[in-house]
């Protein structure tokens, strides 16, 4: 019990750099996803097109090729970018991607015969996606935004292999110093443990957006 202790001492020192990665990964993917979202419906192909290649190509590569290529190969090139903010980039792209189907979905599953009312009203097409279309599409976006949110979580375990001391590293430096399994154990356990951290701030965003629900 006393191992277990002070091994969970030492595994909470990569919770930081881990919740950071995570904070900053999930605001990036929420932006991506909803410019490329937004992208997807419009009715200019010039921006369309573009969105819906940039949402195939990250979708079709691997989250960990990505991490690599940006970490080791941009490098080559002349680019050179830490392991955190490479982190932070890499996952929340790759996350925005998924999330923008989510975003083009909902968007187009609001009555569009609100935004014709709205038109009939002189509203501005400005006015029109940001106060009627956007804030009914956030409360249908949230349910599957909250399982991309732990999905993106889960990712986080990726950095651990381009250097950078999260949750993962350290226990993978604890097993190899220790010879102990039970680390890993641990490390499973305070994964889980923020995840259903994340999915409680989730259902509060939901519960918060129901209000803004269709009666459809």
């Amino acid at each position: 019990m006393t191992d277990l202790l002070r091994h969970l001492g030492l595994l909470l020192a990569g919770l930081g750099p881990t919740c950071v990665v995570f904070l900053g990964a999930v605001v990036l993917a929420a932006l991506v996803a909803l410019v490329l979202g937004a992208a997807l419906t419009t009715r200019w192909w010039w921006l369309r097109w573009p969105a819906a290649a940039i949402v195939e190509f990250v979708r079709g590569t691997s989250a960990i090729v990505q991490l690599f290529w940006v970490f080791f190969a941009l490098p080559v090139l002349g680019v050179h970018i830490p392991a955190l903010p490479a982190a932070m980039v890499v996952l929340g792209v790759n996350t925005g991607a998924y999330g923008a189907e989510i975003v083009r979905g909902a968007l187009q599953a609001v009555d569009p015969g609100q935004r014709e009312a709205a038109t009939a009203l002189s509203m501005s097409p400005f006015t029109i996606w940001w106060r009627i279309i956007l804030p009914q599409a956030v409360a249908r976006m949230l349910p599957p935004f909250g399982n991309l949110a732990v999905e993106l979580l889960k990712n986080t375990a990726l950095v651990s292999l381009v250097g950078l001391t999260d949750l993962m590293f350290q226990g993978q430096i604890l097993r190899d110093a220790t010879l102990d399994d039970s680390v890993l154990l641990l490390v499973l356990g305070l994964y889980g443990v923020l995840a259903m951290l994340v999915v409680a701030g989730m259902h509060q965003l939901e519960r918060r957006s129901a209000r803004w629900r269709s009666s459809a």
